[in-house]
């Protein structure tokens, strides 16, 4: 089939544009993981911590054999260094996986002239710090098709690598995977796809009985509409541009639209028991941070409450 002329230069400067992004993004990262680990560093450690025996592979702790418990639960070679008789527990895994999914998207990379950084930026430095507040804490954390739940120390690098070295495109909503039962999956994306394809992402994730924490992460101007005059928007993913002659008239209706957005996110959200936050670029990030590290703290997988729409309007404000 015939490519024109015109279509090889876009496909070209897509080309170009991706590369440069992905370069642009990896010189950034150092920064993005400093300011992440300092905002990690003021958030207090040890309140979310779940850490409990049960079935799992990895070690946790020795603890004195009681009586009445099977002999074969005695770790021999642990009793021999002293006098007393101890079990070897390990971790109990469901309980205490948190998957964190980032949005690195095209459209993560906009920025107005009413925030300082990207919605991509800001995306990553709350993974950044969120993983390392729950590594801290004695949480395992996993990046879908990205990084294997990890305890490292070290977790923030890994992500890091695993983001420079990563070829898969970019979607908008998070890959199909099936996380275990119990384990926590934080959505951070801007959450602009269709409604459809997003209640298909959050039926996914609940039928796999994970706790869904959705994060919404806007640029101001995407709550606001401060346009006014000729403005030329485009679509960042392909979708191509228009144009507004006096982009003013078209506020009211773009409010309206974003209202109804919103309004069938919340509904979604309640329909998998997924928690959701709005959070504005212009705000804090460690603001978001905390509002995350207490709903996951709540324990239980529920509809947005009372409460808990007063944190979302106010991670939002």
């Amino acid at each position: 089939m015939a490519i024109e002329p015109n279509a090889l230069k876009l496909e070209a400067d897509a080309v170009r544009h991706a590369s440069g992004e992905s370069r642009s993004l990896a010189s950034s990262l150092p920064r993005l993981m400093l300011e992440s680990r300092r905002i990690a560093a003021t958030v207090i450690h040890g309140l979310h911590g779940r850490r409990r025996s049960g079935s799992g592979e990895n070690f946790w702790q020795y603890r004195r054999f009681l009586s009445g418990e099977p002999a074969r639960r005695v770790d021999w070679r642990r009793s021999a260094r002293d006098d007393n008789l101890y079990v070897r527990e390990q971790e109990w895994e469901a309980a205490h996986t948190v998957w964190i999914w980032p949005d690195r998207s095209p459209s993560m990379n906009f920025v107005s002239s009413l925030a300082s950084e990207t919605k991509l930026e800001r995306t990553l430095v709350i993974a950044f710090a969120l993983a390392e507040i729950l590594v801290e804490g004695g949480e395992r954390v996993g990046v879908p098709g990205l990084l294997r739940p990890t305890a490292s120390r070290n977790v923030i690098d890994k992500i890091g690598q695993g983001i420079i070295h990563d070829t898969a495109q970019r979607t908008s909503l998070p890959p199909g995977f099936a996380p275990a039962p119990l384990s926590e999956v934080v959505l951070l994306s801007d959450f602009w796809s269709p409604i459809p394809d997003f209640r298909r992402a959050l039926a996914q994730l609940s039928g796999a009985h994970a706790r869904i924490h959705v994060v919404q992460i806007v640029d101001p101007a995407e709550e606001s509409f401060p346009y006014s005059g000729r403005v030329e928007f485009l679509e960042p993913e392909g979708a191509g541009s228009i144009t507004a002659g006096r982009a003013e008239t078209w506020r009211s209706d773009y409010l309206e639209k974003l209202s109804a957005h919103r309004a069938a996110m919340r509904e979604e959200a309640d329909r998998a028991h997924a928690s959701l936050i709005i959070h504005r670029t212009d705000r804090p990030a460690s603001e978001l941070v905390l509002a995350l590290h207490a709903r996951m703290g709540e324990g239980g997988n529920i509809p947005v409450s009372a409460p808990a729409r007063s944190a979302q309007a106010e991670a939002s404000a």
